[in-house]
């Protein structure tokens, strides 16, 4: 999104240029961190969360604001976004993957893109004087484009951070009004310094997962709430926060395999795969426990030997910080893919080309403890379980007061 020229005066309501809001202007040492992401039940929620925790256990006085922006701003536009997203996710994703970074679409949107941002200024500006936030932060390139045409157009000093949920960047979120970057990746931060940021303002702090991923656990009460035998390996599926994929044909796939294990399903907001896999659960071999959407990740990722999962940022950077080997199925063309690839440089991860290759690929590696030890060993090494309180750090340090 870098551009050289000066962006148009951000108008409002009455066709009135606006004047910078009070934002970063709180006196009496008071942080006030706005947060903003979009869409619910997504990876940049709970990176916004996670981030949130975080700032709450380094700093409990701190008043911080977390908003879904896309519904804030623009909640039509929003609900039209969605909608078109996943309809193309399942009936062409080739489509999304060359929309996704394509750097000549990304530099010829940039109108449309100035265009909606000065749509949105005002809503941006009404939040700024009423939390007068001390910094903040967008954890999905959409506000963070937003806020950084508003502050390079009417001159704010309110530190901005991009927050990115992936291991490599995309050119939407290349914006020279943007303070710092706070990035998953080594590989991220030379992206980006390539792309035209200084160096200076990138800090590979990692994918923000919450705090409690920094914490040791044994799970043991999971274990027993869940009624799974702690002598027998645990295979945890997953198909990221919408229940993707054809779980339950792989379900009933890894179910006929001959070793023993367990295995334990989150089928996320997907209502409906819950109820069809609960209705069969009873008349599979193995233990199988099903979950819905939950906050316990973290436990279940404790006892788990091994998971499944689609290579959404968050779910992988979890599995990374807990060293847990994994099976990468079905990325969605463009940031999956590309998190798919960094797990695959990193040793870390093996990938199923397709759904149906993922029982043969469990069978291998639950029939080689040394390959498996390997994954998980290399998943420490990448893995960043601090990284949401590193980026709080990060925050809290920046901040300016004209006050003090």
């Amino acid at each position: 999104m870098t551009d050289p020229m000066t962006p148009p005066p951000v108008l409002g309501p009455e066709g009135r240029p606006l004047e910078p809001a009070s934002g970063g202007q709180t006196c009496g040492g008071v942080t006030r961190v706005l947060l903003m992401y979009i869409t619910m039940f997504s990876g940049h929620y709970r990176a916004s969360l996670a981030v949130e925790r975080a700032v709450r256990q380094l700093e409990p006085r701190a008043d911080i604001l977390t908003i879904d922006a896309f519904q804030y701003f623009n909640p039509v536009l929003a609900r039209l976004v969605d909608r078109t997203y996943m309809s193309v996710l399942h009936t062409a994703p080739g489509i999304w993957g060359y929309l996704y970074d394509h750097p000549t679409i990304a530099r010829r949107s940039r109108a449309f893109q100035r265009w909606l941002h000065r749509y949105d200024a005002p809503k941006l500006r009404e939040v700024l004087d009423e939390f007068q936030p001390t910094v903040i932060a967008c954890t999905q390139a959409f506000p963070c484009g937003v806020a950084a045409d508003y502050k390079q157009a009417v001159g704010l000093t309110t530190p901005l951070y991009a927050v990115l949920t992936d291991f490599i960047p995309h050119h939407y979120w290349v914006h020279p009004a943007v303070d710092g970057y706070l990035v998953g990746s080594e590989a991220a931060r030379t992206w980006l310094e390539r792309a035209g940021i200084p160096r200076e303002r990138l800090h590979a702090t990692g994918i923000p997962i919450d705090p409690v991923f920094a914490e040791a656990s044994d799970g043991a009460p999971w274990r027993e709430m869940l009624g799974v035998d702690p002598h027998e390996p645990i295979v945890l599926v997953m198909g990221g926060g919408q229940g993707l994929g054809p779980i339950e044909q792989v379900v009933t796939a890894l179910d006929a395999l001959p070793q023993p294990f367990q295995l334990i399903v989150i089928t996320g907001v997907n209502a409906k795969l819950y109820r069809r896999l609960t209705k069969a659960a009873p008349q599979f071999r193995r233990r199988v426990a099903v979950l819905g959407h939950v906050h316990v990740v973290h436990e279940l990722m404790s006892i788990a030997t091994l998971i499944v999962t689609k290579p959404g940022g968050l779910t992988t950077a979890e599995a990374l910080a807990k060293r847990l080997p994994m099976i990468i199925v079905d990325p969605i063309p463009g940031q999956e893919v590309k998190n798919t690839q960094f797990l695959l440089d990193h040793e870390a991860a093996v990938r199923a080309q397709r759904w149906d290759a993922v029982p043969g690929l469990v069978a291998e590696l639950l029939g080689d403890p040394k390959r498996l030890a390997a994954l998980g060993r290399a998943a420490g090494t990448v893995g960043r379980p601090r990284s949401a309180l590193d980026i709080a750090r990060v925050l809290l340090t920046s901040q300016k007061s004209p006050c003090t």
